[in-house]
């Protein structure tokens, strides 16, 4: 897909962080965000909630003149669910955290297939973590279960759909530098964070939203499937 006339893309949790500079990373393009409150000028929709995405989907649809040419899955949720919760609580964070993270995007990839098979293809760019091949911390199986899940549902898209001219594309960020993020790096943590980054620092939003923007409009189509890592070596595959 070459970037020749500006592509309509939908962005999920484009409010802050990570998201917001994706948006920003895709000047020139027809960009419609995402947030669950729908602070300035995205689109309102809790992911936690399951008839969310079909009503998102509509009203991208709706702002973008019935076209989508890009989905990027960015949002995403980072809660605790320590083993020492009792069943109910555990249970629940489980089922909050894969259904915002994993099948809210999974039900978005669903629309997105079905309307680029009407519009001759497009793109899917999934924001996972480096979580989902290292693992997190004891506290958050949820997450790195939740972020492989996304890799898996990505490769599976590729495979199956590539031939109609669907691609899909996974990033997998480690640490990274975003507004609510760099208190925790200036504090006591911050020095075991950097130390287990072969780089000696963590990557910048602006790195993350570079290497998001290029598989969403430049990357080749043959490279359907790739899983990008920007985690400054802290994991190698």
């Amino acid at each position: 897909m070459a970037d020749v006339h500006p592509l309509n893309i939908l962005v999920t949790g484009s409010s802050r962080g990570i998201g917001k500079v994706i948006v920003q990373a895709l000047e020139g393009h027809n960009v419609v965000g995402h947030s669950s409150r729908g602070t300035n000028g995205t689109l309102a929709a809790d992911l936690a909630e399951p008839r969310s995405t079909a009503m998102l989907w509509l009203e991208a649809l709706e702002r973008l003149e019935g076209r989508i040419d890009v989905l990027i899955n960015n949002a995403g949720i980072f809660e605790d669910a320590p083993v020492s919760l009792d069943d109910g609580e555990w249970q629940a964070q489980w089922e909050r955290t894969l259904r915002v993270n994993l099948v809210a995007a999974a039900e978005l990839c669903r629309y997105a297939v079905l309307h680029f098979r009407t519009v001759g293809g497009g793109r899917i760019v999934n924001i996972s973590s480096r979580a989902a091949y290292r693992g997190d911390s004891p506290a958050h199986w949820h997450y790195a279960a939740s972020k492989a899940g996304m890799i898996g549902m990505t490769k599976t898209i590729a495979r199956g759909f590539a031939e109609e001219n669907i691609l899909a594309f996974a990033v997998c960020p480690g640490f990274t530098v975003t507004e609510m993020a760099q208190a925790y790096l200036e504090g006591r943590a911050g020095e075991k964070i950097l130390a287990d980054i072969p780089l000696g620092r963590v990557a910048t939003a602006d790195e993350v939203a570079e290497t998001v923007r290029w598989l969403a409009v430049d990357a080749p189509a043959s490279a359907t499937g790739t899983v990008i890592d920007v985690n400054g070596a802290s994991f190698v595959r």
